[in-house]
């Protein structure tokens, strides 16, 4: 069974490349590609369209709203959800704002990645200076570039709490114990408006799990994945 992996806001495959190959042994490993538009309703439809006929589904964090939406266009062609320091909340009106203003921001300045603030927020308070992780993540929204990153920073991601029970397969909820983008409180949300989740969390992680935490992520993934083919 193929593990079709969605990454999160302005990040690329390389999100995942510390977990790829513990991910393989479960089935072929597949990159979905969010560079292109700018909606989360078109990331899916263009994730579907060049995805196999059935998968597993990862989605990380804006990539969880992305997975969502896949299994409600295509339900029969998504065998199990994992979802990674994600939420099903709206923006809130400062974020929409913030986002908005980057959006807007003009196609001629320069773009050098995010900026050294949002990515130490992004990480383990004990990693903020970590400079190996810092240019891991940077280097991801350098070779995204500018327009993607005007282009992700406008998506506005609505919530869909009320619609959690639509989702029917086998999913599982990953937190991270040090996430200060996402609550373990967002996720425990996921694991009660998602019929039959079950919630994990990884204690030692920010928001950027399969980079900070590869091998504890991989450590709750492979067992329940093992599980839920067998079943």
């Amino acid at each position: 069974m193929s593990i079709l992996l969605v990454p999160g806001y302005m990040a690329d495959e390389t999100l995942w490349d510390d977990v790829a190959d513990g991910l393989a042994q479960c089935g072929p490993v597949v990159h979905a590609d969010l560079r292109h538009d700018p909606t989360i309703e078109a990331m899916a439809a263009r994730v579907l369209a060049n995805a196999p006929d059935a998968f597993i589904l990862v989605g990380f964090s804006m990539g969880g709203y992305v997975a969502r939406e896949i299994v409600r266009l295509a339900p029969e062609r998504v065998r199990a959800l994992v979802l990674i320091a994600t939420s099903s909340r709206a923006d809130s009106p400062s974020m929409r704002q913030s986002r908005g203003t980057v959006g807007s921001a003009s196609a001629s300045v320069s773009f050098s990645g995010l900026s050294r603030t949002a990515i130490a927020t992004s990480l383990h308070p004990d990693q903020a200076h970590n400079e190996a992780l810092i240019e891991r993540v940077r280097a991801m929204g350098v070779r995204l570039g500018g327009e993607v990153f005007r282009r992700q920073s406008a998506i506005v991601r609505a919530g869909d709490r009320e619609r959690l029970g639509e989702i029917r397969c086998p999913t599982l909820v990953i937190a991270a114990g040090h996430d200060r983008l996402r609550s373990r409180a967002e996720s425990e949300e996921l694991q009660a408006g998602i019929p039959g989740a079950e919630l994990a969390v990884v204690e030692d992680s920010g928001h950027m799990v399969p980079i900070e935490a590869p091998e504890a992520l991989l450590s709750l993934m492979l067992p329940w994945l093992e599980r839920v083919s067998q079943a």
